[in-house]
């Protein structure tokens, strides 16, 4: 195996999957490629590597589905429920639509199907991180949005979101002055290369609009037929 080289600085990743051989064979792919990396056998073993004391962060992990003792469900579920706003990949075999969804909505930042390239596992891991890179804070219109804390606030007041409501509006923030098609929402807030078929998009930004408004006002705009923006006042997006 000859991995390609990593495009960017090194990352500190968690593999998380019961099968040893997959876990060499990434790891070692991963670590030729410039980048620190840990596994774990199940969710229970990479929950402890994650809250671990006085450890540094990890980057982004890599999460099975199906794992004895705690499955990646379950280890997804928790770490958000703690707040834990470690990116996560899931990297798994089962390819049904319904199941790529809920790992999405659970909180995954993207889904990859076994088998796949390394060259494509490894740009995806990158396009993860550089999409948690970037500015610590964002403003607009007396709208902040602190990256770090990933917290939203308007006046002084704060404004409750979903992890999906903040990464959609980061991502609309972070393209102010364009019109974001949905197709480009999807790929870059859910990780999705394909279209599910529903309204995702649509409702998490009348959602998101909601929030903003009980906050004074809305920076959103919709471009029928082309996608969303954000933009000051009555400013038309491009």
């Amino acid at each position: 195996m000859n991995p390609p080289e990593s495009s960017r600085h090194p990352l500190r990743l968690l593999v998380v999957d019961d099968d040893p051989k997959f876990r060499g064979y990434v790891s070692t792919g991963l670590r030729e490629s410039g980048h620190e990396c840990e596994t774990a056998e199940n969710g229970e073993e990479a929950l402890r590597l994650v809250e671990e004391p006085g450890g540094a962060p990890f980057d982004v992990v890599l999460l099975d589905v199906m794992m004895p003792v705690k499955t990646g469900w379950d280890m997804l579920g928790e770490l958000r429920e703690k707040g834990r706003d470690v990116p996560v990949v899931f990297v798994t075999a089962r390819d049904a639509v319904e199941e790529r969804v809920r790992g999405l909505q659970l909180g995954a930042d993207d889904y990859i199907i076994k088998p796949f390239a390394f060259s494509e596992l490894l740009a995806r891991i990158e396009a993860v991180a550089r999409r948690r890179a970037g500015p610590s804070r964002m403003e607009l219109d007396g709208l902040t949005l602190d990256l770090e804390a990933r917290r939203v606030s308007k006046g002084g007041r704060t404004v409750d979101l979903t992890p999906r409501e903040f990464d959609l509006l980061r991502t609309l923030f972070q393209a102010r002055g364009r019109t974001v098609p949905k197709t480009e929402l999807l790929r870059d807030v859910w990780g999705m290369d394909f279209d599910p078929g529903t309204n995702l998009v649509e409702v998490h930004v009348a959602r998101l609009r909601r929030k903003l408004e009980a906050c004074g006002s809305s920076p959103i705009r919709t471009k029928r037929g082309q996608g969303y923006s954000v933009a000051y006042g009555t400013e038309e997006p491009a």
